[in-house]
């Protein structure tokens, strides 16, 4: 069976795997997050309104998400360099 073409071996931080989680960790914590708070505001009757308050909470959930996951990438491929030095001695 040959090789899947998408198949990869990065080198440090795999940004793919970075943006995907991001994407789906910000839609599945995201859309709640709104929803609830935005029965704790009084939003006006129109539907820009509405949009604005949700890009503006989804854009907060947004980069905290991204910067967790990031960090989380790294401290894996730290945490799996220290163990294969650890093997190789």
């Amino acid at each position: 069976m040959p090789e899947r073409v998408e198949s990869h071996d990065p080198d440090g931080v795999d940004y793919g795997w970075v943006m995907q989680t991001t994407f789906v960790t910000t839609i599945v914590v995201g859309a709640p997050t709104v929803a609830l708070l935005s029965l704790f505001v009084g939003l006006q009757d129109t539907w820009a309104a509405r949009a604005e308050f949700a890009v503006r909470v989804g854009a907060v959930v947004w980069i905290l998400t991204a910067v967790g996951v990031y960090l989380y990438a790294r401290r894996h491929v730290d945490d799996e360099e220290e163990a294969s030095t650890e093997t190789a001695e």
